[in-house]
């Protein structure tokens, strides 16, 4: 290692002492639909771009609504009474209150105690996964049995940019628990982070900007592919060994690069790549990929997830998916259920749901 900030090989991995897993999950994707198409049309007269369509929030969702559908999803795959919750905790970059936490809502709308912790989490699209990685922490030191993480997005993109085609709404959830009641294990997670100036948005500023030289190199994917290549190399893997890999998609093309670089086979990546269909749900973009991996693998399958946050880092987590998978992925929607319900809609809509017509 020649990075100034590594530590000793043993420590880099970060593992409990007690062993946890994923005990449910749950996703949420809005049901109206931008296409692509419609973007080109208003702005550049023609053309689609990377992504198909996108999701995009009703009148009356945010991001707490939708935290609240995937984290039921999740409690109904765990099985278990939302008081035996120790935490509750949502990542996101687009809480509908700069003060006053959404965690907080999402734990009473679903009956969980009033004896928690509860907050918010943000680093652009890997607030959920740092999230996860709290979730993991306070379960493996044994001061909860389990933990709510979720994270979840109504991205926005200024009218014109290029972030209009991807930036769209949705997320997932995770409840973290014991290993031994767990649908998939955790075995270790890792992170990478720098300071790198890709995205950001300052306060009061209605849309982010984004240094476009920046984004991929040395944004994306030198910390998709540090985080991802130290996970495999400290837990002496290959890409061969995983069944599927699921990456941060700000766009079809990043993850899809950074997974073969990484070794990985487009069939082991295309099941958790959802950006196409869907766009970049941002902090819960790797997340809902996770899902829709779940919703399909089989005991015994390996998974690496990598997500990315815009200033910049990657959350690496190696998952075992174990027996329970099967029984308790029919207790709520799947992914591909949500991505199926869809209602298409033109921009003059995109722009009334979205608030993007300043009325003041």
């Amino acid at each position: 290692m020649t990075d100034k900030a590594s530590a000793k090989a043993d420590q880099l991995l970060l593992r409990t002492d007690r062993k946890t897993g994923i005990v449910g999950y749950g996703a949420y994707v809005p049901r109206y639909r931008l296409p692509g198409t419609e973007v080109a049309r208003v702005w550049t007269g023609g053309g689609s771009g990377t992504v198909k369509e996108k999701s995009v929030a009703g009148l009356d969702e945010d991001v707490i609504t939708m935290s609240i559908e995937a984290a039921r999803n999740a409690m109904l795959r765990a099985g278990i009474d939302p008081c035996e919750l120790r935490a509750v905790w949502v990542g996101s970059e687009s809480h509908p209150y700069a003060v006053k936490p959404s965690g907080t809502v999402v734990a009473e709308a679903i009956g969980a105690s009033h004896n928690i912790q509860s907050g918010d989490w943000e680093f652009a699209c890997k607030a959920g996964s740092e999230a996860m990685v709290a979730a993991t922490a306070l379960v493996g030191s044994g001061m909860g049995k389990y933990a709510l993480a979720i994270g979840m997005d109504t991205a926005q993109g200024k009218p014109g940019d290029a972030l209009e085609y991807t930036a769209s709404s949705g997320g997932a959830a995770f409840v973290i628990g014991p290993a031994e009641e767990s649908v998939a294990k955790i075995e270790a997670s890792y992170s990478y982070v720098s300071d790198t100036p890709d995205f950001w948005r300052r306060p009061e500023q209605k849309y982010p900007e984004h240094g476009q030289r920046f984004t991929g190199e040395p944004a994306y994917f030198k910390h998709i592919e540090t985080a991802g290549r130290t996970m495999l190399e400290q837990l002496g893997r290959t890409a061969a060994d995983y069944a599927y890999a699921v990456f941060h998609q700000p766009n079809p093309k990043f993850p899809m690069k950074a997974g073969v670089d990484l070794g990985f086979t487009p069939e082991q990546i295309k099941p958790g790549l959802l950006a196409p269909v869907i766009g970049n749900t941002y902090a819960g973009a790797s997340l809902i990929g996770l899902t829709a991996v779940l919703d399909i693998a089989k005991a015994g399958d390996k998974i690496l997830m990598v997500s990315y946050g815009s200033g910049a880092g990657s959350d690496a987590f190696s998952i075992e998916v174990t027996d329970k998978i099967t029984e308790r992925r029919t207790l709520a929607p799947s992914t591909a259920d949500y991505i199926a319900r869809r209602t298409q809609i033109d921009y003059a809509v995109y722009t009334r749901l979205r608030d993007k017509i300043n009325m003041g």
